[in-house]
């Protein structure tokens, strides 16, 4: 298996710890420790007494217990806990893909959400959604694809979507279950912005919970603002499929961080504070950000994003986006994501606006173009 370039990730290595002003996190605004701690009286005590031994390998009860909680029909029994959602799937696409099996991923996307599967000598047949049409997915495109090829093995889709910020309707969402049903698919569903629904009227059920071959992928690190707990899970009615993942599982982490598990049960169990928190930063920035892309309608242009912390402008003047980018961040040490590590043409970038200082960040991208555009 010959893994290509992770675009996007190697963006990151090379200026995420060193830009002074990150414009481009798809993550929400953090935590500490002691800041989780002091939501429940007794935490600190019993995090200081926490046995460092070995975890279990499906997740501790406790934390699969308080995951199952942000699900209608989903047991305990079918979750399973990973280190990152990262690791999720790459272990699914290794243990559902073979040599030849084919793919429907929703794109542009997340790289390992197919790079994996062409890794492993598969067919990706990428479902493009289009900015001109609002980012809106095209399904006469889904149902031909599905007609056309036998070897489809999963579709692959993302809502909050990653990096448009494009949240399905129900009605599209009920319409790729029922295509799937219908062709015996798997759908891997990234959920991992779940909850950061503008409007909670545009809040979709899991896939999980009401597809049985459905999967449904969460995190930590996004809507909750905890990356560096390095906790994602997998959940699913495919209990078979679970075994077989949990079986792969064996061969890279095991189980999963003692102290990640611990903090991660506090923080489900009180998750309304973060969320609530977070939502608030997002729609605050998002009325700045209005009356920056009105300001410089000349320049910038968005559909303007459904859920989430993440947005995918598209610029209007001479350079491509990766030469924005790049001149951005070391001009004015201002740090966005070009649209080319998504494979994704040269005129949009990846903004994020989940983090407090994104207004301060916004203002050192506006002298900017004030001196160079």
């Amino acid at each position: 298996m010959k893994l290509n370039d992770f675009k996007l990730e190697r963006f990151f290595a090379k200026y995420e710890f060193s830009a002074p002003y990150l414009l481009s996190s798809s993550d929400c605004e953090s935590f500490t420790a002691g800041e989780l701690l002091a939501l429940e009286e007794n935490a600190e005590e019993e995090f200081k007494n926490l046995w460092l031994g070995y975890t279990e390998a499906q997740g501790s009860p406790e934390l699969r217990e308080e995951i199952s909680k942000l699900y209608e029909n989903i047991s305990p029994e079918e979750i399973l806990v990973f280190s990152g959602a990262e690791e999720g799937i790459f272990v699914f696409m290794n243990v559902l893909l073979e040599k030849g099996d084919r793919i429907i991923v929703q794109y542009p996307a997340y790289q390992s959400l197919y790079g994996i599967a062409e890794a492993l000598g598969c067919e990706v047949t990428k479902w493009e959604m289009k900015y001109e049409d609002g980012w809106k997915p095209d399904f006469e495109f889904l149902k031909e694809s599905i007609r056309k090829h036998k070897n489809i093995k999963a579709i692959i889709v993302n809502s909050p979507h990653n990096p448009t910020g494009y949240q399905f309707s129900k009605e599209e969402f009920n319409a790729i279950i029922e295509l799937s049903e219908e062709n015996g698919l798997h759908v891997f569903s990234d959920e991992v912005y779940r909850f950061l629904e503008y409007d909670p009227g545009d809040r979709l059920p899991t896939m999980a919970d009401v597809y049985g071959k459905g999967l449904s992928l969460g995190v930590m690190s996004k809507t909750f603002g905890l990356p560096g707990l390095r906790i994602g899970w997998i959940a699913t009615k495919d209990r078979e499929l679970l075994r077989k993942i949990a079986a792969f599982k064996d061969f890279t982490t095991i189980c999963n961080s003692a102290p990640s598990e611990f903090l991660s049960c506090l923080a489900l169990r009180n998750k309304e504070v973060l969320i609530e928190r977070n939502l608030g930063i997002i729609r605050k920035n998002l009325e700045v950000l209005d009356d920056f892309f009105r300001e410089h309608e000349k320049h910038f242009e968005w559909v303007k994003p459904k859920a989430g912390p993440i947005g995918f402008p598209q610029i209007k003047f001479g350079k491509n986006a990766e030469e924005f980018c790049v001149d951005v961040v070391e001009r004015q040490g201002v740090m966005l994501l070009p649209g080319t590590v998504y494979d994704f043409g040269k005129r949009n970038f990846r903004l994020g606006f989940g983090r407090k200082n994104m207004p301060e960040a916004l203002e050192k991208l506006e002298e900017y173009i004030k001196k160079n555009l």
